[in-house]
């Protein structure tokens, strides 16, 4: 079990990825404390980890809080003595699907800031508590707008990008005190809510989209959920114990090149 006897702290645990990620914490040994705005949701995926023999706390803290997000961290350090991996996935709303031009200052910059508020954050108080104790582990997670020009994604890109380049510069700083921080990359997984949301609503214009998705990646499919928390559990292991201070692509290759030119051929 690759994640034995670790505390790890997840923000948005219940949403769909959330709720994957945690679940593959647990499976692999982790001790989990999980958080987000709605109880039932996070105290839904601790239930679901109880009923697997794992631990989880469910908690309500506001990501963007500073007080919330520093009393909760206190909070963990009284219970299990230490913060061994924090992952922040709590969901931010953005505007997409309009031209930048035609976007208001306002709904432009504000995913921007709050990603970049609810991450510097919780980063900062996991980061205090890591760098005392000599290790850790922070994670984060942006999409394929971080790495490659994609249009109409509004304020979401550049606040990928800021999260990317926050990553590097924070494990920089962290790297001496033995504290790992490293970015996961994503292609959007269809099996995530807002996918599965997205299908039932509109499945014949989702099919073609996701088509169109599944074109641009080297591997003519796109990442599942458990894709994405896979890499996260090897990424909070020891089996990673040298990687920090980059993104790790989970695109499919989409944000190396964009492939739907290179369809696959029957031999």
């Amino acid at each position: 079990m690759q994640l034995l006897n670790k505390h790890a702290v997840i923000y948005g645990a219940g949403g769909s990825l959330g709720n994957a990620v945690a679940k593959a914490f647990a499976a692999a040994g982790a001790r989990l404390f999980l958080t987000g705005h709605r109880i039932a949701s996070v105290q839904q995926t601790a239930d679901e980890i109880l009923a697997m023999g794992g631990y989880a706390e469910a908690l309500v803290v506001d990501a963007l809080d500073e007080k919330a997000v520093n009393d909760h961290i206190s909070h963990v350090v009284k219970q299990a003595g230490t913060v061994d991996i924090s992952f922040n996935l709590a969901g931010i709303e953005v505007k997409q699907e309009v031209p930048l031009v035609d976007l208001s200052p306002e709904d432009f910059v504000q995913p921007i800031t709050l990603t970049m508020r609810s991450r510097f954050l919780t980063a900062a108080a996991a980061g205090k508590v890591m760098m005392q104790q000599g290790s850790g582990v922070i994670l984060s997670l942006t999409a394929t707008p971080g790495g490659i020009g994609y249009p109409y994604t509004g304020g979401f890109a550049p606040a990928c990008c800021a999260l990317e380049s926050f990553s590097r510069n924070l494990a920089s700083e962290l790297g001496a005190y033995g504290v790992r921080v490293v970015n996961i990359r994503s292609g959007g997984s269809p099996d995530s809510r807002i996918f599965r949301d997205a299908i039932d609503s509109m499945p014949e214009l989702m099919a073609t989209a996701l088509d169109k998705l599944k074109a641009d990646t080297m591997l003519k499919q796109l990442p599942l959920m458990a894709d994405i928390a896979g890499t996260a559990v090897f990424l909070a292991s020891d089996m990673a114990r040298m990687i920090t201070g980059v993104t790790i692509d989970v695109t499919a290759g989409t944000t190396a090149a964009l492939n739907y030119r290179a369809p696959k051929t029957e031999f």
